[in-house]
């Protein structure tokens, strides 16, 4: 029996073949139509449909880059089951370079959405009923806020299904987050349809990390192997090891305004109360240190150097296990990084 076509927007893709669909998503104020892209690649052979989206916040750019990294891979030709690759889900944040939709909502927070209300709740309706509801596995790609930058990280809710676990470890991200569902995310409405589904952490809002984006794209890969849809690459290069952060985590704020003076970079371990930055006036008359709140990781800070009081600094994660985080960490930037993040 032949496999039958895939769906999405009205068009039809045979199996064996591949289609970029503009899925319509709203009009501008001068009346042009906006679109969201996707790319399809359907296989011969049966198996998963996986659905790899980049920019659901708008200015988180890395997971564009890694999408379509992706769709150039030579291995796609003989994939096994559907690829749903979406680079832009928020279009209209990232034209503007921004996170937000017009509305100043979070799309990542409007979800399942809804035909009758808000922009966001729209938008989000629409992603859901024609792209996200045909997927039975889901890797969202997310980047730092803005002038904020993330150690490669997987969240993932670790009390869920054996095939989210399954994903998580796969990915082999230096860090593996066990991370709560935020009502209104993409995350919490997947996982709450018993899809599994992982989000990948990587880098800073606005800017290509090539550290962030090779090894995501290794990363879906390696989940795409590990759920059927890609042979086993019996060459591949080793990857660092993924440390589940069962203690959780907790950010060093600034306790003054001031500039600020890192002691610490991305990815250092760090021990209760040590000295993470100083906070200063621009005369030196006052000064602040900032203090860790653990022993941990660093696994995101901030990269501007001005600080509000209260500002959150370094995001410092908690693990069991302190020596293998610390060497996971140890082994990915040897792989990917050249210097130092």
């Amino acid at each position: 029996m032949s496999r039958a076509p895939f769906e999405i927007s009205g068009t039809r893709i045979a199996p064996g073949t591949r289609a970029q669909v503009d899925v319509p998503v709203a009009k501008l104020y001068t009346h042009a139509p906006l679109h969201i892209p996707v790319e399809v690649v359907h296989g011969r052979q049966p198996g998963p449909v996986l659905l790899v989206c980049g920019a659901i916040h708008g200015d988180e750019i890395n997971g564009v880059e890694i999408v379509r990294r992706l769709l150039k891979s030579s291995s796609l030709a003989r994939l096994r089951g559907t690829l749903i690759a979406v680079p832009i889900v928020n279009v209209f944040g990232f034209v503007q370079h921004t996170r937000y939709l017009p509305d100043r909502r979070d799309l990542n927070r409007c979800f399942p959405g809804s035909e009758s209300g808000s922009l966001g709740s729209r938008v989000a309706a629409l992603f859901r009923e024609q792209i996200a509801d045909q997927a039975t596995h889901i890797i969202d790609l997310h980047t730092g806020a803005i002038h904020r930058t993330n150690l490669p990280q997987i969240r993932a809710t670790m009390s869920g299904s054996d095939a989210t676990r399954q994903m998580a470890d796969a990915f082999g991200a230096p860090v593996l987050l066990n991370a709560e569902l935020r009502e209104g995310s993409l995350r919490a409405y997947a996982s709450g349809r018993g899809v599994p589904v992982i989000t990948y952490e990587a880098g800073e809002a606005l800017r290509f990390d090539e550290w962030a984006i090779r090894p995501g794209v290794s990363g879906v890969k390696r989940v795409m192997r590990s759920i059927g849809m890609l042979a086993k690459d019996r060459d591949r290069k080793p990857s660092s090891r993924a440390v589940e952060m069962s203690n959780g985590s907790s950010w060093a704020r600034a306790s003054i305004d001031g500039i600020v003076q890192s002691r610490v970079g991305l990815g250092d371990r760090v021990e209760k109360h040590q000295v993470l930055g100083i906070v200063a006036d621009p005369f030196g008359n006052s000064e602040s240190e900032v203090l860790s709140p653990a022993d941990g990781i660093i696994i995101g800070m901030a990269n501007l150097p001005l600080a509000n009081e209260g500002e959150a600094l370094y995001h410092v994660a908690r693990f069991h296990a302190i020596d293998d985080a610390e060497s996971a960490v140890d082994n990915f930037q040897q792989l990917f990084v050249p210097d130092s993040i």
